[in-house]
């Protein structure tokens, strides 16, 4: 009994050891494979591709102003999407002075892709893309340290920093939501400039890539004149601004060092929203508009504007939306609960009879529930007959509306010009009295100077604060926006059945070449609110565009609506015919 006992025991032993190889097996081979993707990880960026299956690897065209053929490889800056092309890092693993004019002319063009790059003048593009070289840093990785002297200036390629105030940038991965630069982005100029230390821990939030510029090469190529030079043109800006003429010279190289040249396209969103935003621009070149997005669907304007025009669909009044009684049958009831026994019609109708006389027109007593035109225009013009509205209804506070209908649009409200500042039109004022409705700041091709607004209230004396409460810019309500939107969507509707009326049409189309129609995801029905599609069932094949809304769900957004409406021979008898005037 004795010795079976221990042969089992020795089954059950050998079974546990071997468990246990084949688990200590697995993390080895784990920690195997974790050590060769760590040593692959800076080939990451390469694609294979064969030079075999692309047709036309190599293109050559002729340049009229050089006179000679220009060749190009498509193969050089072959990369996988958002890593940096291996071509261009064999550039910039060159020395500075070992780098030809078409290899720096080659990677300041890739490098436009850069929004903080572009911002910079041609002269010092082409000289950081001469001396810039190109690093990789890990999850974690801390850049550069807070209370060490900067001695690099960075450009983030592709990947995400996070601005810290702890020395090693653990915070960062504790806070939910961190301070985070991004692709596009860039740091570290004041110090290649100034003898300043950092104020922040820079630390990667996951693999990145930079382009960066040493201190060595940035004075050797005399890149601190060009930056110079730069500032210089902010400071005559500002010097010539009425708002900082009594600064000192001093005060004002303060305020040119706080701001930061961005350039923008035109059409191109600088803010989503600049009266929330914690920083001011001051728009040193060009043009913007301000917009604001209007919901439609909130405006009582807006409700009994499209219930009017629903009435005449399909040639009648719509009575099914309604599901209170009309004012009649709510007077009539009025009467029978309050005052069953005395009847006030006749007061009513010689009150009306007395205006009536003295507006000089006549009274009739006759109620014409077939028209709801005006008296000239009733004769020309058939009875309608009652409809019905099939569609899925949202309530509102003014009442129900049709769900298709519930639609909003971005209405231009304001224009800044060269020289003047946004986000500084009530900085002063109580946040009781601040108008903090959302406004969107969109570029007409447009250079802004950009700084912290905390900052900028740090330098600015009394005489700056007595000017800043004189500069006032008042924006129009919502209603009123509305009301507008609405009357010009009226006229233009006018406008094109006139013209369409008055311009005789053509005997025979114009001949226009048969062309191959491409795909396109724009569609001029995409931005229009058809009301007289709500009772069809088809659903529209065009994309609808979305708006995002702060805490509320998207919005789609229109530029016009067509709405049921009268036939502009019968409002207008004296036009019979199409280009005919009777």
């Amino acid at each position: 009994m004795r010795r079976y006992m221990v042969s089992y025991s020795w089954q059950i032993l050998k079974k546990e050891l071997g468990l246990y190889q084949l688990t200590m097996d697995i993390i080895v081979m784990i920690r195997v494979c974790k050590m060769f993707r760590q040593g692959l990880r800076g080939f990451r960026e390469y694609q294979i591709i064969e030079t075999s299956h692309r047709k036309h690897p190599i293109f050559s065209f002729w340049d009229k102003r050089k006179r000679g053929r220009i060749t190009f490889d498509t193969m050089d800056f072959v990369a996988e999407e958002g890593h940096f092309p291996p071509k261009a890092m064999q550039i910039t693993q060159k020395l500075p002075s070992w780098r030809t004019e078409s290899e720096i002319q080659a990677l300041c063009n890739l490098l436009q892709v850069l929004d903080s790059y572009r911002n910079y003048s041609e002269p010092l593009q082409l000289l950081l893309a001469k001396v810039i070289r190109f690093e990789r840093f890990g999850r974690r990785r801390v850049i550069v340290k807070k209370g060490k002297r900067g001695n690099s200036f960075y450009f983030i390629y592709m990947g995400t920093v996070a601005v810290t105030e702890d020395e090693d940038g653990s915070s960062a991965f504790l806070d939910p939501h961190p301070k985070l630069l991004h692709r596009g982005d860039c740091f570290g100029e004041l110090g290649l400039l100034n003898p300043l230390v950092w104020r922040a821990t820079m630390v990667c939030m996951e693999e990145t890539e930079f382009l960066v510029v040493d201190r060595e090469d940035f004075l050797a190529y005399k890149l601190d004149q060009e930056f110079q030079k730069d500032a210089q043109h902010r400071f005559e800006f500002f010097r010539k601004m009425d708002l900082f003429e009594s600064w000192s010279d001093e005060k004002l190289w303060n305020l040119v060092n706080l701001g930061k040249v961005e350039k923008f396209s035109y059409g191109r969103l600088i803010s989503k929203d600049f009266v929330e935003s914690s920083s001011i621009m001051f728009v040193s070149k060009g043009s913007c508009e301000v917009l604001r997005l209007i919901d439609l669907g909130t405006s009582p304007f807006y409700y009994k504007w499209i219930w009017q025009h629903l009435e005449l669909i399909d040639g009648g009044s719509l009575k099914t939306h309604l599901n209170e009684p009309s004012p009649v049958e709510r007077f009539k009831e009025f009467q029978i609960k309050s005052y069953p026994v005395q009847d006030f019609s006749s007061l009513k109708l010689k009150h009306l009879q007395n205006s009536w006389e003295q507006q000089g027109t006549s009274f009739s007593r006759r109620i014409k529930t077939g028209n709801t035109l005006p008296k000239m225009l009733g004769p020309k013009i058939k009875s309608r007959r009652p409809c019905s509205l099939e569609c899925s209804m949202i309530r509102t506070k003014y009442g129900d509306l049709p769900e298709e209908a519930a639609v909003g649009t971005y209405i231009k409200i304001h224009t800044v010009e060269e020289g003047e500042p946004v986000g500084l039109h009530q900085i002063l004022l109580p946040e009781k009295q601040c108008d903090m409705r959302p406004l969107i700041l969109v570029s007409l091709g447009a250079e802004v100077i950009r700084m912290r607004k905390d900052k900028f209230c740090e330098l600015i004396d009394s005489e700056v604060m007595e000017k800043l409460s004189r500069f006032k810019v008042k924006y129009p309500s919502d209603e009123a926006m509305c009301q507008k939107f609405l009357q010009e969507n009226t006229w233009n509707i006018f406008r094109k059945d006139l013209v369409r009326l008055l311009v005789k049409p053509r005997q025979r189309p114009p001949f226009i070449p048969v062309r191959p129609k491409k795909k396109e995801i724009y569609s001029s029905k995409s931005l229009m609110l058809d009301l007289c599609s709500f009772n069809k069932e088809t659903k529209p094949c065009y994309p609808i565009f979305m708006a995002p809304q702060k805490y509320l769900p998207p919005l789609r957004i229109v530029q016009a609506i067509t709405a049921p409406r009268y036939k502009i021979q019968e409002l207008l008898p004296q036009y019979k015919n199409a280009g005919v005037l009777v």
